[in-house]
């Protein structure tokens, strides 16, 4: 008999670090989140490998980072995985929700898929026809898209803060939900493990919450962005460039604005927040069907995101940024058994580590050039270190124009962000700037501690060439 455990992978798409309650955010609604924060382990620095959807997501089902799988911005194509060797092992691999492969529709190792993506495609894969469009033609139901936010007399003020107007079953957080219960409830429960990835497309914007779920948020205060003239002054020209061109293309429903009211930015703010809370309630239904099905004695439950996003932050709208905002995620594992509860971990990791941490759970090795680290000894072990460093990458595409690549390399006390063939760069001491709000890399006081760290990101590119020169092109 196979007694590994079944595996539950909840990723959430554009969501910041501080948004559940357990995680000291104590403005958001988020019960069900909370109960595995505290009886599970939480890591408090988790870092991504790419701000954007395509690249992390591929990091974290690879084991590589960007540079290595060539998967370097929105768009770039991937199609093989780590589920495949959970499949070749016996798991039975379902994914219900979003992936972002390209193309979307790419096997990537599971036997059956129930693809749900983007709320508001545009680019690649605009006339795919998913479950949730489907299901909305089926009901006779014209999904909410661009075109028609647009009409909206008020579009360009609403910094992508839309109300949910059609049945509340049909909006995308709650259709994949419900159609992960679905399946546990439906499908005849499997003779060995299962292996489940459930992929919400929210808080992804367009920010589109059930009024309901919108309304105590929007009576209640919330914390603000505060962006002073300094700060815009010493960011980099490319950063600059992309702000402006995000007020002039309306990129997933967004006209950002340089100067938006509070009202804007607490609306922006609300909805978004709210969206967590109806991915939250999903959650708790889930756990619930699990423990009704009979899946629950043996499993691990595994929850994050693929970035977060600036909500006006440093100025920004969205991701494509390298400020913690965006590079900082939630990583949650509850594993009754196999892991202490409440543990926090406040050791530096990557998000893609939580690839070989799988492996390891599903007694399976792992691949020997591998970049990501199993987090598997962190969850029984309060003392763990964690990484020295991370790092994040992103190329240039439709809205970070004005840079070819950028790198982050980030420690517990410096963050250094580099521009290729560019004389300009951020530089943050985090002790003293948590808020990231200073660029200090031009700094002459400061010149030490940038070559360092520039030394450090020589190194590690070196380093990491040489290791997975054999694999470089094998996740194509």
């Amino acid at each position: 008999m196979d007694n590994r455990p079944n595996i539950i992978l909840i990723i959430t798409d554009q969501q910041r670090f501080d948004t559940i309650g357990a995680l000291g955010f104590p403005y958001v609604d988020t019960p069900h989140l909370d109960r595995l924060s505290r009886e599970g382990v939480i890591f408090e620095n988790c870092f991504i490998t790419a701000p954007s959807c395509v690249p992390s997501r591929c990091s974290l089902f690879t084991g590589y980072y960007p540079h290595t799988t060539g998967v370097l911005k929105n768009g770039d194509r991937w199609e093989h995985s780590w589920v495949e060797a959970l499949r070749t092992s016996g798991y039975t691999c379902i994914n219900v929700g979003k992936m972002h492969t390209v193309p979307f529709e790419t096997p990537l190792g599971f036997h059956e898929r129930y693809i749900v993506e983007n709320k508001d495609r545009y680019l690649e894969g605009r006339y795919f026809f998913d479950e949730w469009d489907k299901a909305l033609r089926v009901r006779g139901l014209v999904k909410p898209q661009r075109e028609l936010y647009r009409q909206l007399p008020d579009y360009e003020s609403r910094l992508g803060a839309f109300e949910w107007e059609l049945p509340e079953d049909m909006h995308p957080d709650v259709f994949v939900g419900q159609m992960a219960s679905w399946w546990l409830r439906e499908k005849p429960k499997p003779d060995g493990p299962l292996f489940l990835e459930i992929g919400f497309p929210g808080p992804h914007p367009p920010y589109d919450p059930i009024p309901r779920y919108a309304e105590p948020y929007l009576a209640r205060a919330l914390p603000l962005p505060e962006v002073s003239k300094d700060e815009l002054a010493g960011q980099p020209p490319a950063f600059l460039a992309m702000r402006q061109h995000n007020t002039e293309v309306d990129h997933d429903s967004i006209v950002h604005q340089l100067d938006p009211t509070c009202e804007q930015l607490h609306r922006q703010r609300a909805y978004y927040l709210a969206n967590i809370t109806m991915i939250d309630e999903q959650i708790g239904e889930i756990l619930g069907e699990l423990d009704r099905q009979g899946y629950l004695e043996n499993t691990v439950v595994i929850f994050t995101s693929d970035h977060g996003d600036c909500l006006g932050d440093h100025g920004h709208s969205q991701k494509w940024t390298m400020y913690d905002t965006i590079v900082r995620v939630p990583l949650i594992v509850w594993a009754p058994g196999r892991c202490e509860h409440e543990l926090r971990q406040d050791g530096l990791c990557q998000m893609m580590d939580v690839g070989p941490t799988v492996l390891e759970l599903a007694g399976l090795p792992i691949p020997e050039p591998y970049e990501s680290e199993s987090l598997l000894e962190a969850l029984r072990d309060d003392g763990w270190h964690g990484r020295d460093t991370v790092y994040a990458e992103h190329s240039r595409d439709g809205i970070l124009q004005e840079t070819e690549f950028m790198t982050m390399v980030r420690n517990r006390d410096w963050k250094l962000v580099h521009f290729l063939d560019e004389p300009f760069g951020q530089l943050f001491n985090l002790r003293h700037d948590p808020a990231e709000a200073h660029n200090l890399w031009d700094e002459p006081g400061c010149a030490g501690q940038r070559q360092e760290l520039l030394d450090n990101l020589r190194e590690w590119r070196i380093r990491n060439a040489f290791r997975t020169r054999e694999v470089s092109c094998a996740w194509r």
